[in-house]
């Protein structure tokens, strides 16, 4: 009797730990991500403001306070600029001019947002600033993607367009010709 309650215990026992190894938790290394935040893939404009605003707040040492401001002054300035960059794609010299007066538009902003120092630190690298987010933007295959998909269908320069071939037609056999044709 005591090696049938041993070997019973025994059962208990590693049942029991069985059970407890499965409902551990796992250490795991996969970081969930926050569903309410836009994805980077799915908007390239807020990536290309982020991506300027993050290089001004390490260039200028801005405060929290500063950087909030100066995060939502670039994310206005950079929808406006892609918007104009979408508009008139193809003439660069229209596109330099209408950007360089909504970096003007952004230079009046931060100017009531940096300190002296900071702001005159920003100001002699405003072409440096204007470069990053070009070459940021010229490189981004997600806009050019976006655009593609808002404009299905491509013009060339002949005036033609890319459009379905004609269906040809099925040649289909007269009759039956099957196995049991005769």
């Amino acid at each position: 009797m005591t090696t049938k309650t041993a070997f019973a215990s025994l059962v208990l026992a590693l049942w029991a730990s069985a059970a407890s190894a499965q409902q551990a938790p796992r250490a795991s290394n996969v970081q969930l991500r926050d569903k309410t935040q836009s994805s980077p893939r799915l908007n390239p404009v807020e990536a290309r403001a982020d991506r300027l605003s993050n290089q001004m707040v390490r260039d200028l040492r801005l405060n929290n306070y500063q950087s909030e401001k100066l995060r939502a002054i670039n994310a206005e300035k950079i929808a406006k600029m892609a918007e104009i960059e979408r508009r008139n794609a193809g003439n660069q010299a229209l596109i330099d001019q209408e950007c360089n007066g909504v970096c003007k538009e952004r230079d009046r902003e931060l100017q009531a947002v940096l300190s002296n120092d900071q702001y005159s630190s920003y100001f002699g690298s405003r072409a440096t600033y204007y470069k990053y987010d070009k070459d940021y933007a010229a490189q981004s295959a997600s806009i050019l993607l976006t655009n593609s998909v808002q404009n299905p269908a491509p013009a060339r320069a002949n005036g033609a367009t890319i459009a379905p071939a004609k269906p040809k037609p099925a040649n289909q056999p007269a009759g039956n010709l099957g196995r049991n044709a005769r």
